[in-house]
């Protein structure tokens, strides 16, 4: 093979020749190039409880759970859906890593953990390197603002597995609470208020349909301009998945540790799935749907879909992204909360069997 000052002459018009894994699809000496960017990527979501470098084997991260009397681990995995689609159509992946993120984060967040830190793996038929920066950018920019440390990951390439163009993103994240402050749910009872903080947007859940209903039965391009929406149709289902660990945090600091009864992420199955996963099994949630108007995207889709309302209700988050439930008594100071902007009341907790019940 041609020595690197060959290959680097700009007067020799000689290319060296591929290697036989890169000509079979997988070219590790460009993985090895990207990955050699990391460590300036991943170093602003570092702290001192980070050991090693970045690319070893493992990522190393001593634990500090001063001030915490019995610390709890919590862990979380999940990735983005089919949002991914809309990425690819757009060429816009940085807020796909942001999505990520949040996401995990807030799956963490109900329980009162904090993060500590996240990993990630991306797998695709062929690493393209502006993408890779982007998704990486995206991944860091929301660790940092979760203070959360971005320790390392996983960067498959697979040729013959992904179509051209696309990969997939997924990621896990471990945080930490103390055990007596542990949010499970287990103290709600029947005359509670339900309480919600909005959404921006669609999030991470119900892409499947809403791409079927905009692209596939309204044959709309990704820049067409609806009624009611601020952005084009796709700008608007790129939006950001919100981080609600920061507020929810300064919430339980300013009210006292015992504020939240319960906490459900309203991801994939709606306030119809997510709020019987914290709720006892003797009382159900009344949602009151007057209580909020849904954004106009869930509007478009109910009609131009002609989905049923319950089914809405189970696919997307209509407007609301974190659900709280909390005793009545401390419901105004709640809904008062300067951290809390946006947060409103959607219902109340009655005796049941463990359910969501929609009320019009």
């Amino acid at each position: 093979m041609p020595s690197r000052a060959k290959i680097q002459n700009p007067k020799s018009k000689i290319s060296p020749p591929k290697k036989a894994y890169a000509r079979a699809g997988v070219d590790v000496d460009l993985g090895n190039r990207l990955k050699g960017g990391l460590q300036r990527a991943l170093a602003g979501t570092h702290n001192a409880q980070v050991l090693g470098k970045v690319g070893g084997f493992g990522g190393l991260f001593r634990a500090d759970f001063r001030g915490l009397r019995e610390p709890v681990l919590v862990s979380s995995i999940d990735g983005v859906g089919t949002k991914l689609k809309l990425a690819f159509a757009l060429n816009q992946h940085g807020t796909i890593g942001q999505d990520l993120v949040n996401h995990c984060v807030n799956d963490i967040a109900v329980l009162g953990a904090r993060p500590l830190f996240f990993l990630d793996y991306l797998g695709t038929g062929k690493l393209e390197p502006p993408v890779f920066k982007q998704i990486l950018a995206g991944l860091a920019k929301a660790c940092r603002a979760a203070g959360c440390a971005l320790v390392g990951g996983e960067t498959a390439q697979m040729p013959g597995l992904y179509q051209e163009n696309e990969y997939d993103l997924a990621g896990c994240i471990v945080g930490v609470v103390d055990k007596k402050a542990i949010i499970d749910g287990a103290r709600i009872r029947p005359g509670d208020a339900v309480l919600g903080l909005p959404a921006h947007g669609l999030h991470t859940n119900g892409y499947s349909l809403a791409r079927a209903i905009f692209f596939d039965k309204m044959q709309l391009p990704l820049d067409a301009r609806l009624p009611d929406l601020k952005k084009s149709l796709g700008e608007e289902l790129l939006r950001v998945h919100p981080n609600y660990q920061p507020a929810l945090a300064a919430a339980r600091d300013a009210l006292g540790p015992g504020i939240f009864k319960a906490l459900a992420h309203i991801t994939g199955g709606g306030l119809v799935d997510n709020l019987p996963r914290v709720l006892p099994a003797d009382c159900d949630a009344i949602i009151d749907l007057a209580s909020w108007t849904p954004p106009a995207i869930f509007q478009l889709l109910a009609r131009h879909g002609e989905v049923a309302r319950d089914e809405m209700y189970q696919v997307f988050n209509m407007g609301i992204g974190m659900a709280l439930v909390v005793a009545e008594k401390d419901a105004a100071r709640v809904l008062a909360a300067p951290a809390l902007r946006g947060v409103r009341r959607i219902g109340r907790i009655e005796r049941g069997a463990g359910r969501t019940r929609l009320a019009a």
